[in-house]
C-alpha cells in the first residue's frame, strides 16, 4: 500500500502550536506523520455524523480527519483536549 499525503488545515496548526507541553506537541505531530503511511492505523475510529471523519487518540488530545482513498489524502481538521474537540 502506498503512502497517504497528508495535509494539515490553518486552524488544526495553529491548535497544535497551542498544545502545551512541548512533549505533548511532538506526540501529536508525530503520529500526524505516521498517519501518512497508515491512516487507519489501531486506535483509529469512525466519528458518527454527516461527516466522513475519523479520529485518533494522542493521549488526553485528538486528531480529527477525514480520509480520500481515491486521492489517496488525509486533511488533518482539527487537533485538540478531548474535551473541548467535539464542539
Amino acid at each position: 500500500m502506498a503512502g497517504y499525503s497528508g495535509f494539515i488545515k490553518r486552524n488544526a496548526a495553529k491548535e497544535i502550536e497551542a498544545v502545551d507541553p512541548k512533549k505533548d506537541r511532538a506526540r501529536l505531530v508525530e503520529r500526524i506523520r505516521a498517519l501518512g503511511a497508515q491512516p487507519r492505523a489501531v486506535g483509529c475510529e469512525k466519528l458518527a455524523g454527516p461527516d466522513d471523519l475519523d479520529r485518533v487518540r494522542v493521549g488526553a488530545y485528538r486528531i480529527v480527519y477525514p480520509i480520500d482513498d481515491k486521492a489517496a489524502e488525509l486533511h488533518v481538521v482539527k487537533v485538540g483536549h478531548r474535551r473541548d474537540v467535539y464542539r
